[in-house]
């Protein structure tokens, strides 16, 4: 299958990792070929992000498990999408 787009809840200490240490053990990930690093919430002692990463063949562990190592922590998968295309998600009116 190949993952285009995927898109992780992940969470951090304020102090370490830095931003910049998670987008360099993203860029390094295999098939990757852009990414967002978005913050959310801040805590007293936590900054919550979402981390989108798009390309080719994406491997999610390993990208999970480059993220982890810089010290943040993946807490889910919010979204993928695979295929030859990217389909953008559609808003439903309710």
């Amino acid at each position: 299958m190949n993952i285009r787009r995927l898109l992780f809840d992940v969470d951090k200490a304020l102090a370490r990792p830095s931003l910049l240490d998670i987008a360099e053990a993203v860029s390094r990930c295999g098939g990757v070929q852009a990414f967002n690093i978005a913050v959310g919430d801040v805590d007293i002692e936590t900054l919550d992000m979402n981390v989108t990463v798009e390309g080719d063949n994406l491997n999610h562990d390993e990208i999970v498990k480059a993220i982890e190592h810089t010290g943040a922590v993946v807490h889910g998968l919010e979204q993928i999408s695979a295929g030859d295309r990217i389909i953008e998600p559609v808003r439903r009116s309710r």
